[in-house]
């Protein structure tokens, strides 16, 4: 839902005709990692739409655990890869 929303949230971004949307989760050491991709028809970046479906994830995980812990926080939100777009394939050098 939150994807869908992104052109509300964020200024100068435009409704897209989103395909898909996926949200996974991951148990990882100390935490849990939140993968979201997202699809669109065209050729237009769906970058933020993804960025914001996992941002909202996460954000959903503090709010149904910050009864347990109250030191609960979301680490970072970032892009790992892309393709399609005016600007082609891109993706996060591993460190």
């Amino acid at each position: 839902m939150a994807a869908k929303k992104t052109s509300e949230l964020i200024p100068l971004c435009h409704p897209l005709p989103l395909t898909n949307v996926t949200v996974d989760f991951e148990f990882v050491r100390g935490g849990v990692r939140v993968l979201a991709r997202a699809r669109v028809t065209g050729q237009t970046g769906v970058e933020m739409e993804a960025l914001t479906a996992a941002a909202v994830a996460g954000l959903t995980l503090i709010d149904m655990t910050k009864g347990v812990e109250k030191g609960v926080y979301l680490e970072s939100v970032r892009l790992l890869e892309k393709s399609g777009g005016r600007s082609g394939t891109w993706k996060r050098e591993s460190k």
